[in-house]
């Protein structure tokens, strides 16, 4: 940091972040690992701030799916325990400031500018007087998340691993439990190229006996987190061994179950649609009964409440009904086919349409095979995201995995448009393909305004 420059308000404090190395909208010539996983530079940073991390209690997840819906959950079942909340999570959809949330709510434009006026001095000092060099964008806003939950004098803080586990930024909490969500292929060139290798990764946030609970796991992953917490004498609670749930009912507003813990059966409906939400509901109810046997205030009515106002979108969720327009964040190819598998479950419609745009990094192919089976019609778009893939290949990997692309279009605004004007009024329109391209369906559909940053647009989008 050559000069540190003044931050007066909100818009100074995104200048500021958004000159700083941000590895979610690079492709890296070398895998990323190499480059980012480094613990001690987050480490000594947090030091400069007097260690605001162990100030509050915290509970820790990581997982390739369902971590942030998990989060979430758990959030809100503390928070209908009567708990104060911090909530950390990444990436964001509309802005940044839904990365660091204080009772389920963003932390406001003018307290972040605060924070970001108050850490940036300390990141300079970190770069100027260590050989640790400069702290990313995620490394900063892990930092802030802490020093906001830590001054605010938060309860209980949910902290949401950003990639892998080991040794991303988040894993210097030494929290009061951990959970280790559905574990798929991604990010193979920073994690490694089998589950096993991902899932090791992904266990390295199992700390010395915290206890762990685990969601259903593919047998090869499973053995790695349970090898894992062995080492670590860490008390291990599975899902579908320890928890298991049943299915009541399900439609397009949400579906209910009854979910058997280890303390309690609970009586529950969740606003979140899919199946694989329900087993992500069950892991929370997991993580709040070991709070509970830590000595947390969790009852039976707090944890039906707090699962019945979760909110997490961009996950299978309806954005209009006239004609019906879901979006889904979905960007690997396991989150893939266990969304399309969902469709007919909780949607009844003649047609599906899909308005497809990935990110150029993942498993572009694989997903588009997904589709081919159960897409009628797909328009190809791209998100603003700088690694989203241009249109015109996109279309060319659909139509060679045999979906009938229909057309291409340079923003995912113009693609709804396009498949509205085809859509008849029983068919279902699905925006998919990344969590860039479902936020900005979200933004159009319902007129959310969000927060553009023109240097960092693909040059053809400028």
């Amino acid at each position: 940091m050559e000069s540190l420059p003044t931050i007066a308000g909100y818009q100074d404090a995104i200048a500021f972040l958004l000159a700083l190395v941000d590895h979610e909208r690079q492709t890296p010539s070398l895998p990323r690992q190499k480059r980012i996983y480094d613990l001690r530079r987050v480490t000594g940073f947090l030091e400069l701030l007097g260690n605001p991390h162990q100030a509050t209690p915290a509970v820790h997840i990581a997982g390739t799916k369902g971590k942030g819906s998990t989060a979430a959950m758990i959030d809100a079942i503390i928070s209908a325990s009567g708990y104060r909340t911090g909530f950390y999570s990444s990436p964001h959809l509309h802005t940044f400031r839904e990365r660091i949330r204080l009772d389920g709510v963003p932390v406001e434009e003018e307290r972040f500018a605060e924070f970001v006026g108050a850490l940036a001095p300390v990141a300079a000092r970190l770069e100027r007087e260590t050989d640790l060099g400069a702290a990313t964008l995620f490394e900063f806003m892990t930092a802030m998340a802490f020093q906001c939950f830590g001054g605010k004098q938060v309860d209980l803080q949910t902290i949401e691993v950003g990639l892998g586990g080991r040794l991303d930024a988040t894993n210097v909490v030494h929290p009061e439990v951990c959970a280790i969500t559905s574990i798929s292929m991604d990010h193979m060139a920073i994690l490694g190229d089998t589950l096993e290798e991902i899932a090791g990764d992904k266990a390295g946030i199992v700390k010395r006996e915290i206890p762990v609970v685990v969601s259903p796991q593919r047998p090869e992953a499973l053995a790695v987190v349970l090898n894992a917490a062995e080492e670590e004498e860490a008390p291990v609670i599975q899902v579908g061994k320890d928890l298991s749930w049943e299915l009541r009912e399900a439609d397009s507003t949400g579906q209910s179950a009854v979910i058997r813990g280890r303390l309690n059966d609970y009586d529950v409906r969740i606003p979140l649609l899919g199946s694989h939400q329900l087993e992500n509901a069950v892991t929370a109810v997991g993580i709040a009964e070991v709070l509970k046997d830590s000595g947390w205030q969790i009852t039976l009515d707090s944890i039906r409440k707090g699962l019945s106002r979760v909110s997490w979108p961009c996950r299978l969720e309806v954005l209009a009904r006239q004609p019906l327009i879901v979006s889904d964040g979905a960007h690997n190819v396991y989150s893939m086919e266990t969304m399309l598998n969902s469709l007919r479950q909780y949607f009844e419609y003649n047609r599906l349409l899909v308005v497809a745009g990935f990110s150029r990094d993942k498993s572009v192919g694989g997903m588009a095979e997904a589709l081919s089976p159960m897409s009628d019609i797909a328009i190809a778009t791209r998100s603003r995201h700088p690694r989203s893939m241009a249109p015109n290949a996109l279309a060319g990997l659909l139509r060679q995995a045999g979906v009938k692309c229909t057309g291409e279009s340079r923003s995912v605004a113009e693609a709804l448009e396009m498949a509205r004007r085809e859509a008849g009024p029983d068919d279902l329109i699905l925006v998919t393909g990344s969590l860039f391209v479902a936020a900005e369906a979200r933004e159009e559909v319902l007129g959310i305004e969000a927060e553009l940053y023109p240097d960092l647009l693909p040059p053809d989008l400028r």
